[in-house]
């Protein structure tokens, strides 16, 4: 059992989350200024099966790099994934990632019959088709013929899934409607995703230039994956920042909504120590850092928007 805790990769799983949390309470805080009903079996649903999608995509990821050979190069992390050290057998885990599949394309039914049936049968299809579609790309990162992380388009697929589909999605389960200001929150949760996947790929950029996994980072090359890094951590809680503008916060001098804006310090020492790293096997601690700033990030706009408003 201890090797199929580590083969889910916890230390993701705060990452999956914040979409979902940044999503949901957005929708409280409007729901509540327009005296709608906010439910928390959507949240609670809406939380598993995200995190099924996450073990799922962790799963996926152990088989796929583990059958094609990657992660036996992998100096920094070989030790550290299950097929490629011979802990879990591929079948198993191929067996597991049907399993994850499957449990996952449950639970998504489950939380769209909570949030469309009956009422809302349209929106019911089309969420059904965005869940297959999340279930495919934590499948498809490593897996298949020409798995996309392989070929330089993990980023975007982060992106679409993890920010702008997890955010905006979730909003939509509540509210029924689509606002284009969630795109500002769902593209700062996406751009945290994406920085994660990126030193991710930075740290093994030495040992994919060698399996032939031809990720952003390598194409980039160390030094400009390093520059695109300082966006990605730069432009989120300024996007945070847009959104509460845009929502009048500002002109009701509200200040407590913008609680969130004390992580401008630790994200500016994050990144100062990001770029004093000259091996890119020293970026691995960092991921986790990065993930629990997304976590935090989203509760508390959270608390900000439900709690001081």
């Amino acid at each position: 059992m201890g090797d199929w805790i580590k083969a889910a990769r916890l230390r993701t799983l705060p990452l999956s989350l914040s979409g979902i949390i940044m999503g949901a309470f957005i929708a409280k805080w409007r729901l509540y200024g327009e005296g709608g009903v906010w439910d928390w079996k959507i949240f609670a649903l809406a939380l598993l099966v995200t995190l099924l999608y996450q073990v799922l995509s962790n799963y996926a990821n152990d088989y796929g790099d583990g059958v094609k050979g990657t992660d036996a190069k992998r100096s920094s992390e070989a030790e550290a994934r299950a097929v490629a050290s011979g802990r879990i057998t591929a079948k198993q885990m191929k067996n597991a990632v049907i399993l994850l599949a499957a449990l996952s394309f449950i639970a998504t039914v489950a939380l769209l019959y909570v949030a469309f049936i009956p009422h809302y049968m349209k929106e019911f299809y089309l969420f059904i088709g965005l869940g297959i579609a999340s279930i495919l790309a934590a499948i498809g990162y490593t897996i298949g013929k020409k798995p996309y992380g392989y070929m330089g388009l993990g980023d975007l697929f982060v992106f679409i899934f993890f920010g702008l589909v997890s955010v905006c999605g979730s909003y939509f389960l509540f509210t029924k409607t689509f606002s284009w200001d969630m795109l500002l929150p769902g593209t700062a949760v996406g751009m945290m995703s994406m920085a994660v996947l990126n030193l991710n790929n930075m740290r093994d950029i030495e040992s994919d230039r060698h399996t032939g996994k031809h990720t952003l980072a390598l194409k980039l090359g160390f030094k400009n994956a390093m520059l695109y890094q300082m966006v990605l951590l730069q432009l989120p809680l300024v996007l945070i920042l847009v959104f509460l503008g845009l929502n009048g916060f500002i002109q009701t001098q509200n200040y407590y909504v913008f609680i969130v804006m004390i992580l401008l310090i630790p994200f500016a020492k994050l990144r100062r120590k990001i770029m004093t790293v000259k091996e890119p096997r020293e970026l691995d601690p960092f991921l986790k850092q990065v993930g629990i700033l997304t976590f935090t990030m989203a509760v508390l706009t959270a608390v900000g928007l439900n709690f001081f408003h």
